[in-house]
């Protein structure tokens, strides 16, 4: 997938923030299903381009944190997702594994203003404690189609999503986001960035 108007620019460094094992040389797409209508909340699927399972993500509907985890293929915690409650910007905390403690904190994601005609989101990494400037930028498009991750504040693109509008999908009360993620670049990190675009979106 690639957008149009976009151009390559693979990073030189990875961009390792969950681990490198999930930095892969080449471009990879993967899929992330939500089924938009079950009993827990907040589940996604992601697989490859054979169907395959890579992650899988797990919600409490009515969990009073709103919490998301990442798990690998053999259900290992791998990312754990925490909407931060009272926040004006809609800001999400990530945590290492299944920890919720600030000392494992990997990355936290906020909306750069509530006044957008397309969403925005910043990133920063947990070593930016600052904040001022952003890490990563996530950009939505009009009507929420697609979007695309940039480093900081560059024209350096990481990845890129679209929605995926199928009968079967509407049928099985389900949707689709195909992401892109460029070379070098964690993708489980940006799948998680995706789920929390999406959780923030219907916020």
């Amino acid at each position: 997938m690639m957008m149009a108007g976009s151009s390559y620019s693979p990073l030189s460094d990875v961009v390792a923030i969950v681990g490198p094992q999930f930095c892969a040389p080449n471009p990879l797409n993967l899929y992330i299903t939500e089924k938009t209508w079950n009993t827990t909340g907040g589940d996604y699927t992601v697989t490859d381009t054979n169907g395959n399972m890579v992650f899988k993500f797990k919600g409490k509907m009515f969990s009073l944190r709103n919490n998301r985890v990442l798990l690998d293929a053999a259900r290992n915690p791998l990312v754990t997702m925490q909407r931060k409650i009272g926040s004006t910007h809609g800001r999400w905390k990530a945590y290492r594994g299944d920890s919720t403690d600030d000392k494992d904190l990997l990355f936290s994601a906020k909306l750069s203003s509530h006044f957008q005609l397309k969403r925005v989101l910043d990133v920063f990494l947990a070593a930016n404690t600052r904040e001022d400037i952003c890490d990563f930028k996530i950009k939505e498009s009009y009507f929420e189609r697609s979007c695309t991750i940039y480093k900081a504040n560059s024209t350096v693109i990481v990845a890129q999503m679209s929605r995926k509008y199928t009968w079967k999908n509407i049928l099985h009360r389900k949707e689709t986001f195909e992401v892109t993620i460029y070379p070098n670049v964690d993708y489980a990190f940006i799948v998680a960035l995706i789920v929390i675009l999406v959780e923030i979106s219907r916020d």
